[in-house]
């Protein structure tokens, strides 16, 4: 997109201005959204991607919250079980910052994995005994171990590989794909987010991630919660039915329209945009989050807690009913890796709570045929350290934030799958081959929906931002 086609998208100069280059007003707006295929047409008129033809439609972020440790999971490293116990070399450390959590230790005592490691698949990959159904699609995974964030506490860095930015107020990675492409279903958001949790006591979640920031707020991403209301005052009030919502909502439009007369504020159209969607998913909601229909194989598949609502295994099994629904993005939160203390046992519940459902789902979206039309991510927001804040036993042990290394996976449309990019040392403490960034994973997220990273970009306050800041490369290795 050239700069002067940009400022006549982000610039609103004034209503006669805006209605000479668009051909549309807000009641033209509320209109679209009364026509399918009108509103069809004008969700294309705000599109601005892609710029290129997209390997992938759709996004399914499983985010694991609070950090699981790549040194439990994927990234084995027996150089640990010889040393165990023995002080991380400075040399190795070299003078990093530690977090208050550990800073004052007086040593710094290795800490091998309780949990043993094998290869498997044809593509030999590193998995622990903690994902046993991880073994099982070890070929369908791209691994990245080499991650690294410029983070060194769960807040900052959560929103840091959300929004690009470690400090709210920016757009999510999600409301950046929902600008930047529009909306592929008429009646569900574009960008969706599920919550759960796998144990209690960990880091909390805020909605700064995933909110819109300064872009239209059509584009924040729309919590769904287990529960009879599964979207906040989605329902109509008592005594209003439907025929009197619509009503209401074609004389809120207008009025909506004279205000803009008078304060030229184009987040009336989104407020508006936002009320329309809400109506259109009053049915499609229920239908979307309706799972009694599943049969019993695809509950054996997914495991027992995906009978149960609000847990990691349901939120998979929806987000693969959002992929038949082509939603754009589909956000996971799972809470409960942050494991400072007590690690060998709060790890291996972590683990069975999310290792037999993420399986599933991409086996489930290869047996649909969706999965080359989509990608899947699964990882946390940074890495654990080898060595065990506080006392080290062979029995427990604990791992502080670790930012300079960390592993996740990614699979579907455009990726290199059965394939391991980037390396760690041998104390799997720092990267010694092919180091990837935040910004770098972003950018190829985004490529392979056929966004141009460097061009997606949205002018506030005078200036041109963009997800991956004024840095991220694709990572064409991993690229198929």
């Amino acid at each position: 997109m050239t700069t002067e086609l940009q400022d006549k998208v982000h610039d609103q100069i004034s209503r006669r201005t805006f209605l000479t280059t668009s051909g549309i007003g807000l009641g033209a707006a509320a209109m679209s959204t009364i026509l399918p295929s009108s509103a069809q047409a004008a969700d294309s008129a705000h599109r601005i991607g892609p710029h290129f033809a997209p390997k992938v439609k759709r996004v399914i972020y499983l985010h694991q919250s609070g950090a699981p440790s790549q040194l439990e999971t994927f990234d084995y490293k027996p150089k640990l079980e010889a040393m165990w116990g023995k002080n991380l070399p400075e040399s190795v450390r070299g003078g990093q910052r530690l977090t208050g959590m550990s800073a004052g230790q007086s040593s710094f005592p290795l800490a091998a994995s309780s949990f043993k490691f094998a290869r498997y698949g044809q593509s030999r990959a590193w998995i622990s005994d903690l994902l046993p159904y991880h073994k099982q699609i070890a070929d369908e995974l791209c691994f990245i171990k080499s991650m690294h964030t410029e983070h060194i506490n769960h807040d900052p860095a959560i929103t840091f590989i959300q929004t690009g930015n470690q400090i709210g107020g920016r757009p999510s990675m999600g409301s950046w794909m929902s600008y930047g492409l529009g909306s592929e279903n008429q009646n569900l958001p574009a960008f969706v987010v599920l919550l759960s949790r796998g144990r209690a006591g960990d880091q909390p979640l805020y909605a700064k991630l995933w909110s819109n920031g300064f872009i239209p707020s059509v584009h924040q991403g729309v919590v769904f919660r287990s529960g009879l209301d599964p979207v906040y005052y989605l329902n109509n009030p008592n005594g209003l039915n439907k025929t009197s919502r619509r009503n209401m909502l074609s004389a809120l439009a207008k009025l909506s329209e004279d205000q803009y007369k008078q304060v030229l504020d184009p987040e009336l159209d989104s407020r508006m945009k936002q009320y329309e969607m809400a109506y259109r998913m009053q049915s499609s909601v229920p239908e979307t989050l309706d799972i009694s229909k599943e049969p019993d194989s695809i509950f054996d598949m997914y495991g027992p807690d995906s009978r149960i609502p609000g847990t990691y295994a349901a939120n998979c099994l929806l987000a693969r009913k959002l992929a038949e629904k082509d939603v754009r993005f589909i956000q996971l939160y799972h809470q409960g890796w942050d494991q400072h203390g007590n690690l060998p046992k709060d790890i291996q519940v972590m683990a069975k709570s999310v290792d037999q459902a993420s399986a599933a789902l991409i086996k489930d979206l290869k047996q649909r045929g969706l999965l080359d039309d989509t990608l899947v991510v699964w990882g946390g927001e940074f890495g654990r350290t080898n060595y065990s804040q506080g006392k080290l036993t062979k029995e427990n042990y604990g791992r502080d934030h670790h930012p300079r290394c960390f592993s996740i996976y990614l699979t579907g449309g455009g990726i290199k799958r059965g394939y391991s990019h980037g390396q760690t040392d041998e104390f799997g403490y720092n990267i010694v081959k092919d180091p990837v960034h935040i910004h770098d994973l972003q950018a190829t997220i985004m490529h392979l929906m056929g966004i141009d990273h460097e061009q997606l970009t949205f002018k506030f306050q005078g200036r041109r931002y963009r997800l991956t800041d004024v840095a991220g490369k694709v990572i064409k290795p991993i690229l198929s």
